[in-house]
């Protein structure tokens, strides 16, 4: 039985039904991440000792009754931003590579409660500042599709671990497009919630008004059931929303009849690879064929979401990163002369570049006599965009499009040119600005064949469109698995 060939859902399923213990679904992991990370990096925190502690307590409850959820004994990853008690949670940052939480993120509390094993945390760019996951001070993650090209960012490492089959579904988060788009560059399904839908409780922050926490797995399937497991209020977090339709599972049926589909002509203009182009709308005639009604309109202000993005989740990070002064935990320089010094140094020696420059980028901002000038007007900018969304669902159901102008970067093309990374989210940081649901899944491959993925957006809270679409076009066509992955053999 290939235990890392199954699809979380299926690997639940077996555990209800005997076939496999908790135990050996749990070793099957841990030994396919053995095999795997010299080759992939996906994990910055491999917690042995403890997932096998865990498992053989979920199998005691299975075998008691006590659980009988899909996901009960199920293995899965966790974004390395997301704090679990007793283990080292770093944000893949020098700066907090001691950092052992004493408290767990409530989105994965409610995965633990559920009955999922926690293996370990996924490697990410820097404090999720990166769309490659190149940034990591522990060394970039490579793309199980090509392990010379990138997985894509910020939770790249949760991405390839997937795509891997290292573990078969994770956790990641999604400030600008980190869940979506490593989802699209590795071949696999990610969701990106309302905000609000998830608690941020336990998420280290790098922009507050924009991080979401979100599911990637290898189909819609298992994307909808950890949403519908970690989707709860929590009034630990002043931003959780208490909704009472979180039956996302409900949503998974092969029918797209009346469902109005809308196709902004801004995203498919210059800069749009295009193979891209023609596979998502390729994906508009699968869906059409279905009954689905599809039109092109202008949905606009597209040109002003990466500058406003940038501009507010800068501001943010210098705001929520001033708390990492060497002081209170993380790292701290071994030589200093005073308060000031010390504070500079550790910051200095435990900030990686790319943080530094969003940091800068973000006081500058904030500073007086450029609140007005940027800041103020980004966020305007931030409203206008929101209300290009609202017009567009008074019209339409979902909105379809790219998840990213290209397919997988080679490793070290977008270190070197950051602005070419920044508009690479073109497609992705509207979502986050708007605080809408979005859903990246394959669509085909390139011609180098490396993975392609469709977007599909939803009105605030209306995550069972988007599912119910995905799922549906899913139903026409088979996942495909990296050639390596399937030469392995596990």
């Amino acid at each position: 039985m290939n235990l890392m060939g199954m699809t979380a859902v299926e690997l639940g399923k077996a555990i209800k039904d005997g076939q496999v213990s908790v135990v050996e679904a749990t070793q099957a992991c841990l030994d396919s991440i053995e095999a795997c990370e010299k080759d992939y990096n996906s994990f910055v925190t491999v917690d042995r000792e403890g997932a096998l502690a865990q498992a053989e307590e979920v199998q005691k409850k299975i075998d008691a009754g006590e659980l009988n959820g899909p996901l009960a004994g199920v293995p899965i990853a966790i974004k390395d931003n997301m704090c679990q008690e007793g283990v080292q949670t770093s944000c893949s940052s020098k700066i907090l590579s001691n950092f052992v939480p004493t408290y767990t993120a409530e989105a994965v509390v409610k995965l633990k409660e559920a009955g999922a094993v926690i293996v370990g945390h996924t490697n990410m760019d820097e404090f999720a500042m990166g769309s490659t996951t190149e940034t990591s001070y522990f060394g970039e993650t490579r793309n199980p599709w090509d392990t010379n090209r990138v997985p894509g960012g910020s939770s790249g490492g949760s991405a390839a671990a997937v795509a891997g089959e290292e573990v078969p579904c994770a956790l990641g988060s999604d400030t600008g497009g980190s869940i979506r788009q490593p989802a699209s560059f590795c071949g696999v399904t990610g969701i990106k919630p309302t905000y609000g839908r998830v608690s941020r409780y336990g998420l280290i922050a790098y922009g507050s008004s924009l991080d979401q926490i979100g599911p990637l797995a290898k189909n819609v399937e298992d994307c909808a059931t950890i949403l519908e497991i970690i989707s709860q209020y929590d009034k630990k977090d002043s931003t959780s929303v208490n909704r009472d339709d979180n039956d996302f599972t409900s949503a998974l049926v092969d029918d797209v009849k009346g469902l109005k589909i809308g196709l902004p002509r801004d995203y498919f203009t210059e800069g749009l690879e295009p193979e891209i182009k023609e596979a998502v709308y390729g994906v508009a005639e699968t869906l059409k064929a279905k009954g689905a009604i599809v039109e092109e309109f202008d949905l606009g202000m597209v040109e002003y979401a990466i500058p406003a993005y940038y501009i507010i989740a800068s501001a943010e990070a210098s705001s929520n990163l001033e708390r990492f002064d060497g002081v209170k935990y993380g790292y701290r320089t071994p030589e200093y002369t005073d308060l000031h010094n010390m504070y500079k140094k550790s910051r200095s020696e435990g900030f990686g570049p790319e943080v530094k420059r969003r940091i800068m980028l973000g006081s500058f901002v904030l500073s007086s006599g450029y609140y007005d000038a940027y800041y103020v007007k980004a966020l305007k900018a931030k409203a206008l965009i929101k209300q290009a969304y609202d017009k567009a669902f008074e019209k339409y159901d979902i909105i379809l499009g790219p998840v990213a102008p290209t397919t997988a970067l080679k490793m070290g093309e977008s270190l070197s040119d950051p602005i070419k990374m920044y508009l690479g989210d073109v497609y992705t940081v509207p979502v986050n600005l708007a605080g809408l649901p979005g859903i990246s899944l394959p669509c085909g491959t390139d011609k180098d064949g490396m993975p392609i993925g469709v977007q599909m957006v939803g009105d605030a809270f209306n995550e069972k469109t988007i599912i119910r679409a995905a799922y549906a076009f899913e139903q026409t066509r088979e996942y495909k698995r990296p050639a390596q992955v399937s030469e392995r053999g596990l």
